[in-house]
């Protein structure tokens, strides 16, 4: 089967995203399928980066296009960087033959409706990964308004895609939800969950890590991935204002996005000495930077349950690091911290609750240096979610997805809507 996936980034790129397509990519090609990948030439959050125009891997046609990277400091820019890689895909598209099956992402926004415009010219059927919802996302977040005729006119070109979409790969039941509310019919939806990385905690890692930035006694609290308005950080910077004084307890944020400079101001702002900043770190060290963390945040905002989907998650289950959720409880990651049931393994705030999340993080940090100091391992691991969530659980169930499309059965979904279920 030839298969063709479309989307902004791809490895090397570090984006969530990147990470899973490649995943899938390599899945296929491991299935003996004839894998092509037309994705963007610059890194996602890093335009400096520049990849291979063209370049085989792993039995993978990787194509690379150019387009404009004016940065993402306003919404101009991001607009036009995204319309840069639409063109600069769609020329490509001219060039590629018929292909059986074309998964689409969600990066940028449009990218699926190309790709159901490729499928109804040339043929092939069409596979929509919805990694997030857009418009949805844009009105949530305030950056459009309902009734705009941009807001009217992108609603219309993501119907269009998922009309004529063969399959509508989603992430969660709150996803699902909103996908069936736009008229789309529920036996054309999958649920499967993003998976995990192959990864485990890295005890030499973690030590490296710490002693290269200075945590080795520390209480260390992490956000690691996007830092996006999706992802608000309000709540966990106020809770590290209130924790300044608290010389064991550091705050570090790894990874990029536009909420990244907000965190550098509000620590520069503050002259909070707790609160460490870095970029995004190379995907072979993942494993050693999440062990380096003693409590991983994850955040959602109140909005945008069902329309993004916090994929670091998964990652934090798979090192067994106790987590903190701050956000809407239905949402899927509420439904993952119902689902452990252990107040010492995963815990949950609301935004605005600051002495909450101050409090929490106190006591995880008296707790942890009880543990240290008579000598026992603070390694908790949800060894049923670490299951559930997997790349080996998961990643077979997408590629049946995609091989059995002319001949549609219900039991993966069911299967899939199940482990996704609390």
């Amino acid at each position: 089967m030839k298969v063709l996936l479309l989307n902004q980034c791809f490895w090397p790129d570090v984006m969530a995203t990147a990470q899973q397509l490649t995943d899938l990519a390599r899945g296929l090609t491991e299935r003996g399928h004839q894998v092509t990948v037309i994705t963007g030439r610059r890194g996602y959050d890093d335009p400096e980066l520049k990849f291979q125009a063209r370049e085989r891997r792993h039995g993978i046609e990787i194509i690379r296009v150019r387009a404009i990277a004016a940065g993402k400091s306003s919404r101009w820019r991001r607009a036009l960087n995204f319309a840069s890689f639409l063109a600069a895909a769609a020329l490509r598209l001219v060039l590629i033959g018929q292909q059986d099956v074309v998964v689409a992402l969600t990066s940028p926004p449009l990218v699926s409706w190309l790709a159901s415009l490729f499928t109804r010219l040339k043929g092939g059927r069409l596979v929509f990964w919805v990694m997030d919802l857009n418009p949805d996302e844009a009105i949530a977040a305030g950056w459009l308004k309902p009734e705009s005729s941009t807001a009217r006119i992108l609603s219309r070109l993501l119907q269009s895609s998922m009309r004529h979409a063969a399959r509508i790969v989603v992430l969660d039941r709150f996803m699902q939800q909103r996908v069936l509310q736009k008229g789309i019919a529920p036996e054309k939806i999958a649920v499967i969950s993003p998976w995990a990385q192959a990864i485990h905690f890295d005890q030499q890692g973690r030590e490296a890590f710490r002693r290269e930035h200075g945590l080795m006694e520390k209480f260390v609290v992490m956000y690691a991935g996007n830092h996006s308005p999706c992802h608000p950080l309000d709540t966990v910077l106020a809770a590290g204002l209130q924790l300044a004084g608290k010389k064991d307890i550091a705050f570090c944020f790894v990874g990029g996005g536009s909420e990244m400079r907000k965190v550098k101001e509000f620590a520069q702002s503050h002259e909070l000495p707790n609160i460490l900043c870095l970029p995004y770190q190379p995907q072979e060290e993942l494993a050693a930077v999440l062990s380096a963390a003693d409590m991983h945040l994850v955040v959602m905002g109140d909005k945008f349950s069902g329309i993004v989907h916090p994929c670091k998650v998964y990652n934090v289950l798979a090192i067994g690091a106790p987590l903190l959720y701050i956000g809407p409880g239905a949402s899927p990651i509420g439904d993952i911290v119902r689902r452990i049931s252990n107040s010492a393994t995963a815990m949950q705030a609301k935004h605005g609750e600051a002495d909450l999340v101050t409090r929490i993080i106190g006591d995880a940090a008296i707790a942890f240096a009880l543990k240290r100091e008579n000598h026992l391992h603070s390694q908790t691991r949800a060894a049923n979610l670490v299951e559930t969530f997997s790349k080996a659980t998961l990643l077979p169930m997408f590629i049946h997805e995609i091989e059995t499309l002319d001949a549609r059965s219900q039991p993966v979904t069911e299967e899939a809507a199940k482990l996704q279920s609390a």
